[in-house]
């Protein structure tokens, strides 16, 4: 087994024990609760096998919902960005994206900013668009989406820079 292969299965329980340990029993103000398992979905290398890097979302997000008790919520939001991703990063990154030795980490910042941002935002829609499930309560989707989304790039934030590699 490689070095990478390995990695990801660290990281893959890692976040979904510390998704299920902590954060979903964090409830700031009553109503927000941080997901950071969603950085497995940024971390997952780019050129990696597409049908596996779906595979592995979707495990994703039903652990997260076995030890949450959402019904499969999780499971449809990580789906759906990992299908996404594509997208999401061309048009974060735009012609880079197609250059074969193109690294996450090469980007700027702000690239790398921005493609968590949309990742979150999509992932953060769909999830209170299934949880709540009512057009009329449209403005209590889009408040639970801004501020947990908010809430979640934070934390995904500091985590992504706390378990960074510094380039000299």
């Amino acid at each position: 087994m490689n070095r990478g292969v390995f990695i990801n299965i660290i990281r893959f329980v890692l976040l979904v024990l510390v998704q299920v340990l902590v954060f979903n029993r964090l409830n700031f103000f009553g109503y927000i609760n941080p997901m950071v398992y969603i950085l497995f979905l940024y971390w997952y290398p780019i050129k990696e096998h597409r049908a596996a890097f779906i595979g592995l979302s979707f495990l994703l997000g039903l652990s997260v919902d076995f030890f949450s008790d959402t019904m499969a919520i999780h499971a449809a939001s990580t789906i759906t960005i990992a299908y996404l991703r594509p997208t999401i990063m061309r048009f974060v990154f735009g012609i880079n994206y197609e250059f074969q030795s193109f690294k996450l980490s090469n980007s700027t910042k702000a690239q790398q900013f921005t493609f968590l941002a949309l990742l979150i935002l999509v992932h953060h829609l769909i999830f209170f668009s299934l949880e709540i499930f009512s057009i009329a309560n449209f403005v209590l989707i889009v408040k639970k989406v801004l501020s947990n989304g908010i809430a979640s790039l934070i934390l995904c934030l500091l985590f992504a820079s706390l378990f960074s590699v510094n380039k000299e």
